[in-house]
Parts: structure tokens; sequence; C-alpha cells
């Protein structure tokens, strides 16, 4: 099952390392640090650098206030609470931009710490009492010094549905996204429900349809939304007039196999189930 020739953004062909570890950035360490949407980095052609502590800073001792990421084989990253001044060519790029860039294990790093930087920025303060949060020093977690409440990063479960009518495959565009290209039917799970639930949930919100005979694919886990995306085919399940929630969708509708659109990689899960069906794969 699945396509052994295509590699999603988690497929990394490095030792990735997510154990947390209360140490401080050395020369050699890579930097991460955040403004709204976009990563510090060099951009030249279709690759993208992250800059290391040296690049940026002389002495050890000017480092911002950081917190240890993971490791990428020997090289540990970490993400730099205070903006940083642009120097030697690092600039804040898009992230969606570097979405398709080279190499693979870099740009899976930023979308990974974006989505650690997103709960560290969204936690300084106790959601129960309201004091600063400190940094917890044994594992990755935020401490209330004041009244103990314990934090750990969220990760939302979310739904990805290939919706399939014989030889036919249902694509969508979101509304009010900056992703204008055609999608599959995708959406978070709400408490009380499994995954399946959500799936037949989702796909009647958003299309009106109802599906059957649904099937696990793979996940992935993609840090823009701070989720783990869970694959699904299904087959429809009775009438294919397609309803769509306005609110949620732009535009869906069926594409027999030889018109769907070309997707822009295989790096992400939405793209690859795409290229799966296009190539009559098992799935």
């Amino acid at each position: 099952m699945g396509l052994k020739f295509f590699f999603m953004i988690q497929d990394i062909a490095y030792r990735y390392n997510n154990t947390y570890y209360h140490i401080m950035p050395e020369n050699g360490s890579v930097l991460l640090s955040f403004s709204g949407n976009t990563v510090l980095c060099q951009v030249t052609e279709n690759k993208v650098r992250l800059p290391m502590c040296s690049d940026l800073f002389k002495e050890t001792q000017n480092f911002p206030p950081s917190v240890y990421l993971f490791g990428i084989d020997d090289v540990k990253y970490f993400l730099v609470f205070d903006l940083v001044e642009s120097a030697a060519g690092y600039v804040y790029n898009s992230l969606f931009m570097l979405r398709d860039m080279e190499p693979q294990h870099t740009v899976f790093a930023v979308l990974t710490a974006f989505g650690l930087h997103t709960w560290y920025a969204t936690h300084i303060y106790c959601g129960k009492c309201g004091s600063p949060n400190n940094t917890h020093t044994v594992e990755r977690m935020l401490i209330c010094p004041l009244c103990g409440t314990m934090d750990y990063p969220k990760i939302s479960p979310a739904v990805i549905v290939a919706i399939t009518d014989g030889d036919k495959l249902l694509l969508s565009k979101y509304a009010g996204r900056e992703y204008a290209k055609y999608a599959l039917i995708a959406g978070f799970a709400e408490s009380g429900e499994t995954i399946e639930q959500t799936v037949i949930r989702e796909v009647k919100e958003e299309t009106g349809l109802n599906v059957k005979n649904i099937r696990y694919y793979k996940s992935q886990p993609w840090g823009l939304s701070s989720s783990l995306l869970f694959g699904f085919f299904a087959d429809l399940d009775g009438d294919n007039t397609i309803t769509i929630d306005e609110t949620e969708l732009s535009e869906a509708r069926w594409f027999a196999r030889k018109e769907i659109p070309p997707v822009d990689s295989v790096r992400s899960l939405t793209s690859e189930m795409i290229e799966l069906f296009r190539s009559c794969l098992n799935y």
C-alpha cells in the first residue's frame, strides 16, 4: 500500500530526535525565528538555508532567549523567542513559499518548529491563574510557578478525506485561505467522536455527501496547523449532488482521473493521496 517512490515532508532521510533537553545553543546550532507566518532564512533559487548561531552572533553570551526544539542527525535546532535582526542575507520569508523547497529536512524542521513556536507564543501565561509560565527543565512542558498548572504542546487530530465515486475523485478549494489550489476535504476532530466519525461528519457538513467503506491510508504531522493529519479514502454512498458549506469551501467538484489537475508536490498527505488515485494504485 502507498507510493514507495513518493516521500512526504516527514519522510526525511535523517535521524530526527525530538527528545527534550534543557540546553543552550552553541555556534553550530541552528536558530529558528518566526514573525507571523514568516521564518528567518536565506533563499537561493529553490533552496532554503536556516541560520546557525555563528551566522548571527559573534559571542555565545549574545544569544537571545531560546529553547531547544529537536535534533536532526548531529545538528541541534533552537527556537528563538525574540525577533532577530536580518543579517548576512537572512530575511523573513513566507512559510508557504518554502513548502516545496530543498533540502527537505530543512523544510520539515521549519514546519515542525512553527507548531512548537505557536504553542510557546500562545501559552506565555498560565491559563488557570494568569501568572507567567516557566519552561520545565526535564520535559517539554510549561509550568506555572504559582499554582503548578502544567501545560504540554497541543496537537489537534484532523482528517484528510479522498471521496471517490468509481473513476471520479472529489476535489475542493478552501474559502478565504492563502492556499488557493484544489485539495481534499479536511477538518478537525471534535470532542467525543472517533476519527472515523470525524470523516463522516466533515464530509456531510462541507459537501452534503454521504460516504461508506472508509479506509485509513496513513498519517502526517503538520506544524502549520499544529495538527496530526489522518488520511482516509471513502466511497460515495448514494446521491453525488454536492452542496458546499460556503464558509469552508469556495468550490467542490468531481474530477475524472484524466481531468485531475497537477499537484505542487507529493510532500503533503493531500497531494500524495491525489496522486495515488490518479495513478490507479492500491489504496
